[in-house]
């Protein structure tokens, strides 16, 4: 039973998609005690002093994105490995939509993931004065969407015959065949993608990629907004240029310290809690596909889930749903509560025997295209996280990790633990892992602003609580069930607050809560 991606957006393939901003620099912005800007390296100064060649976005955006006629996209040139700058470069692909009144500067977005397409998140904050004051700037990190050279794992066909297949039971022959599909899946990554790229695929290069981008753009200071995986990058900038930040915003935290096993643990009882809340809805129906006593929503959903271990459902695709198929799709609605009357549909679906809605909606988390090709959201968040994060490799914690898992989770437990669980992919990756989880201390950051949900399943809102103390931070307190908000309808008092600090560098009031 493997845990549901650590950091994602909650935005598969466009329908749980929960994007934000960041801003840019002000003529007259008040005085703050901050650190000096960082020097450029000179043996960089090539790629700081490019000049982006903006032209229409034909060519950049993928089909499940969407820029108005409005957008410009451009390419710019960073090195694979930063330690090397003659050596191989990647092309980062940008988005931008220009001020449409007095400019202050550029604003930076990134939707989270990590592996997630960024181009589309220049429309974030249309008809806020954010939209008047900023340039909004999108970006795909190095080896995601449209930059390249792009990580590359499995073919369409590949990744679907792995999506269909019976999950294999925590016995020793299981758990082997798990170990041994988790290091093909590594080989063909490797072989497809190559050493030097996804040595350098992480956090670590994406953040200095960022600095890079500020510069092109002719701002002094960064203005960013990142949501959930995006919030890693943030703190990470944060932590290497401190001097350059002039604002940002930071909303469905990623806690630092904790290792992926904490956080694993954390987002599954978050999960929870949103299942929890959709099921308690859903019961003072009398239609409600698992029923009407509160008592008994889990089993029912069990009833309902576990015999695709076996057989599929039937959908007018041929494919079918899959047991793993019908648990993303279903995780996917828990993303925010504006989907519950999706994942209500989907159930009572799947209680007549078909699985259309839930296949469609795994499809969406998994970046599969109506003509059967993919985007290579997955890959890329695999390649990102086996770098960016330390490795599970005993057997012992393994098991107690899926034993804890399930406890935490017990609508996503199938009931066939054993005490024992894979290796999971990252153990075997055939890169070193290039960061690990600790406290943040920054010296002379300028005011940071967090935003944390109460109900947000995957980022659990004391994430957002422990990274406001550690960057010293302003937190907004948002009461909901959603995974993040800043600008995608849900809260006007959040959104004030934001573009209050974004466009002025004002503080939210203390212990706001919207």
């Amino acid at each position: 039973m493997a845990p549901v991606r650590s950091g994602w957006c909650g935005v598969p393939a466009g329908v749980l998609a929960a994007v934000a901003i960041l801003v840019a620099g002000c003529a007259d912005e008040p005085e703050v005690a901050t650190a000096p800007p960082a020097p450029v390296p000179a043996e960089l100064t090539r790629f700081y002093a490019q000049v982006p060649q903006w032209e229409s976005c034909v060519g950049y955006v993928a089909p499940e994105e969407s820029l108005p006629p409005a957008a410009q996209c451009a390419r710019i040139e960073v090195p694979i490995d930063y330690a090397d700058p003659d050596g191989p470069t990647a092309q980062l692909a940008l988005s931008r939509l220009r001020a449409t009144g007095p400019r202050i500067g550029s604003l930076l977005l990134n939707p989270g993931g990590p592996g997630m397409s960024g181009l589309s998140t220049a429309t974030i904050g249309g008809g806020t004065p954010v939209a008047e004051r900023f340039d909004r700037v999108g970006f795909d990190p190095r080896g995601v969407g449209a930059s390249t050279p792009a990580v590359t794992c499995l073919t369409p066909q590949e990744a679907d015959a792995e999506r269909a297949e019976t999950p294999a039971p925590n016995t020793p022959e299981g758990i082997a065949a798990d170990e041994a599909e988790n290091r093909e899946y590594a080989d063909r990554c490797m072989a497809r993608s190559g050493a030097d790229l996804l040595a350098h695929i992480g956090t670590r290069e994406v953040v200095q990629d960022m600095d890079v981008i500020r510069a092109v753009l002719g701002d002094p200071k960064l203005n960013y907004l990142g949501y959930s995986y995006g919030t890693r990058l943030g703190t990470a900038y944060a932590e290497k240029f401190p001097g350059n930040v002039r604002a940002m915003v930071l909303d469905g935290a990623i806690d630092p310290t904790q290792d992926p096993v904490a956080e694993s643990l954390r987002q599954a009882a978050g999960f929870q809690q949103a299942f929890d809340a959709f099921a308690a809805d859903c019961v003072k129906s009398a239609d409600c596909p698992l029923g009407t006593d509160p008592a008994q929503v889990i089993p029912r959903f069990r009833e309902l889930v576990d015999p695709l271990w076996d057989t599929p459902a039937a959908t007018t695709d041929p494919r079918g749903l899959s047991y793993d198929d019908a648990i993303t799709g279903v995780q996917q609605t828990l993303y925010s509560a504006d989907f519950w009357p999706v994942l209500t549909v989907a159930l009572t679906e799947l209680s007549e025997g078909r699985g259309d809605t839930l296949l469609q909606l795994a499809d969406m988390y998994n970046g599969r295209r109506d003509d059967g090709s993919y985007s290579n959201l997955t890959d890329a968040f695999n390649a990102i996280r086996c770098v960016d994060d330390p490795r599970v490799t005993d057997p012992a914690v393994a098991g107690r990790q899926d034993t804890e898992y399930r406890a935490a989770a017990p609508f996503l437990d199938d009931g066939r633990g054993t005490g024992a669980a894979p290796l999971e992919l990252c153990a075997g990756w055939p890169v070193p892992n290039t960061s690990r989880p600790h406290e943040i201390s920054v010296a002379g950051l300028p005011q940071l602003v967090v935003v944390s949900t109460t109900g947000d399943p995957a980022t659990p809102y004391q994430a957002g609580v422990d990274l406001a103390g550690q960057l010293g931070a302003a937190l907004i307190t948002h009461e909901g069930d959603s995974h993040t908000v800043v600008f995608n309808g849900g809260a006007t008092c959040v959104d004030d607050a934001v573009i209050d600090y974004l466009v002025d560098l004002k503080s939210p009031p203390e212990g706001l809560r919207c």
